[in-house]
């Protein structure tokens, strides 16, 4: 657990002239403060396996909804049943979520507020459920709006932004434009653009999720943010293949963030 709070208000307490009984205090004060913060955080911590249900419910529903299941979204998925290291009783249980998911009318709000309640606070176990999720998304290649609109959906609920959304399809190598002529979830309006396969592999700008015409600094601001959200060390108790997603993202991270010092000649 850390102790930053009791530090602070120890030293405020020193330093406001009521000298140790006020450092006492402050402390006390500042060690429940970090008491609080450490039980939210243990409590937003995702239990293991409870992902599985609503995540395998959902990529049904993506995969169903442009009207088939394609060859290669089963096999995306069952890539993903593997490894993920799923058990017998797990494998069931997310085979079942799945087939749900492909029925029609099925509700994707159910599974994507299952998920936010899953991840609660902790941003760093979005990234890793979007990961699975864009993979599915893409694995026909460019994908319909409805599939976009069930991610973006998801996104959203997990707090995650169109501009973050944007960096993570550009780690799997594609462009896209984000909210240009969305009209809500479920549709877009003047027209809709599909996310395109870069050629060129991922652009690191992209990747940072900031423009080409950004200074210096902000390109080292948004490179230490990202990297801090997606270090794999952040993630605790997850699955094996959720923390090779989040070395994975770190690396293109760093690779870009590589490529762009070198075009640019700074340290």
């Amino acid at each position: 657990m850390s102790y930053v709070y009791t530090f602070w208000f120890a030293m405020a307490g020193l330093l406001l002239g009521h000298g140790l009984v006020g450092a006492g205090v402050g402390a006390i004060v500042g060690f429940v403060l970090d008491n609080l913060r450490f039980s939210q955080r243990r409590s937003a911590t995702p239990e293991a396996g409870g992902y599985v249900s609503p995540l395998f419910a959902l990529l049904g529903a993506i995969a169903k909804s442009d009207g088939r299941v394609s060859e290669a979204e089963i096999a995306i998925v069952e890539r993903v049943m593997t490894r993920m290291g799923l058990d017998a009783d797990a494998r069931q249980q997310a085979i079942r979520s799945f087939n749900e998911g492909k029925q029609p009318e099925f509700d994707v709000t159910r599974p994507i507020n299952e998920l936010r309640q899953w991840v609660g606070l902790r941003r760093d176990h979005a990234f890793p459920v979007l990961d699975v999720v864009i993979e599915t998304v893409l694995a026909e290649g460019n994908p319909p709006p409805e599939k976009m609109a069930i991610l973006r959906q998801l996104a959203f609920a997990l707090r995650i932004s169109d501009m973050e959304l944007m960096a993570l399809m550009a780690m799997k190598g594609y462009v896209w434009q984000g909210a240009a002529g969305r009209s809500g979830y479920g549709g877009y309006g003047g027209g809709y653009v599909p996310p395109q396969r870069n050629t060129q592999g991922p652009d690191p700008y992209a990747v940072l999720g900031i423009p080409r015409d950004a200074d210096d600094r902000a390109i080292k601001r948004a490179y230490r943010k990202l990297i801090s959200e997606h270090h794999p060390d952040r993630l605790g108790d997850l699955p094996e293949d959720m923390r090779k997603r989040a070395e994975a993202r770190a690396s293109e991270i760093n690779a870009a963030y590589e490529r762009i010092k070198a075009e640019r000649g700074f340290k």
